[in-house]
């Protein structure tokens, strides 16, 4: 196995594939309700929802580096963290939109580390492959910890 396998396999694994450590981003998500995404643990904290969208944005803005591309072409307007749900809309439909966003950059990031591992990569460029599957991972126990949160 070499070293451009074991990125794509890592960033795969820490996002959807079956894993041996427990449930990934997307599976963390798996089967949670609007209403469960937009509860909030205190005021002013984040909910699953805007973790989803982070992690979306984060995917965004590697494959801009990546790729050259400029800054605020971003699907929503802002940066890191989107306020969610939006005024009146915690519903089924707004939140599929919304994971439909973060599945969205996921598979254009997949696409765009396999154009960058194609040629020689710098270490910074590694290290910044590596670190997107690491931040899934992590929101990924920020979410499944919200969601015990939740049910009390």
């Amino acid at each position: 196995m070499n070293a451009d396998s074991v990125i794509l396999d890592l960033f795969e694994e820490a996002f959807e594939r079956k894993t041996w450590h427990g449930p990934n981003l997307w599976q963390s998500m798996k089967g949670v309700t609007a209403k469960q995404a937009a509860w909030r643990p205190a005021p002013n904290r984040h909910n699953i929802w805007e973790e989803a969208l982070h992690a979306a944005y984060w995917k965004y803005t590697v494959r801009r580096r990546l790729e050259g591309g400029k800054r605020g072409s971003f699907v929503l307007q802002g940066s890191n963290f989107f306020r969610r749900p939006e005024a009146g809309k915690v519903n089924k439909s707004a939140w599929q939109a919304d994971k439909a966003i973060l599945r969205q950059e996921h598979e254009a990031l997949r696409d765009a580390v396999k154009t960058a591992l194609a040629k020689p990569v710098t270490r910074k460029v590694l290290r910044m492959l590596w670190g997107v599957a690491f931040h899934d991972v992590y929101h990924a126990g920020q979410i499944r910890l919200l969601r015990r949160l939740s049910q009390k």
